[in-house]
């Protein structure tokens, strides 16, 4: 007799992603009935629609450590990790542009009066990167991540072309160990995703 398969707790949806600046404070996390139900801080600002959602990644290469007597391994240790998360953020605007460029957080400041502002964006000079912190929490309101250190790398290419295309700012921000804590921690609500 074929074993019973259950329905698989599936996860659909884009969800929603936040940035901001380091050591901004962790969401409290309260759960009410199974799902998120505490307001995000306000230093978390939205990040707006994605192209296609985001994709989280997370990687360990790990080498064996072998002896002369044994043709098997006698053990594997990590070597390396790494990961990152990725999307390509439909809201194309000048401070969105400047978070893909690694300029910072802060939205930028136009001059000039009201109908003749002029904003200007120029990349941050090699050293002067701004690291950043990324929150993302499923339409449904039952996973969090949060990346506690991260870098913006790769390249930033919008192709301007005649709708229904529309430009996009391409992200893929690389965690690095923040100075407390772990690079990431995902959290679920309740026990749905347990």
């Amino acid at each position: 007799m074929p074993p019973t398969i259950s329905t698989p707790n599936v996860l659909t949806d884009p969800g929603f992603l936040w940035i901001a600046p380091l050591a901004t404070v962790a969401p409290t996390n309260t759960v009410t009935a199974g799902k998120f139900s505490d307001t995000i801080a306000a230093a978390w600002i939205p990040l707006g629609a994605t192209s296609e959602g985001s994709t989280f990644a997370y990687s360990s290469t790990v080498e064996p450590i072998r002896v002369a007597e044994l043709r098997d391994p006698v053990k594997y240790v990590t070597t390396e990790r790494s990961g990152n998360i990725a999307f390509n953020l439909a809201n194309w605007t000048l401070s969105n542009y400047r978070r893909a460029l690694n300029g910072g957080i802060a939205a930028l400041i136009p001059t000039g009066s009201a109908g003749s502002e002029l904003t200007t964006l120029e990349p941050p000079e090699p050293g002067q990167e701004v690291r950043a912190m990324i929150l993302w929490e499923s339409t449904d309101s039952t996973v969090r991540l949060m990346i506690r250190q991260a870098m913006q790398g790769g390249e930033v290419s919008s192709a301007f072309a005649t709708a229904p295309a529309n430009a996009v700012i391409p992200c893929t921000f690389n965690f690095e160990v923040p100075p407390t804590g772990k690079p990431w921690t995902l959290w679920g609500a309740g026990t749905t995703r347990v």
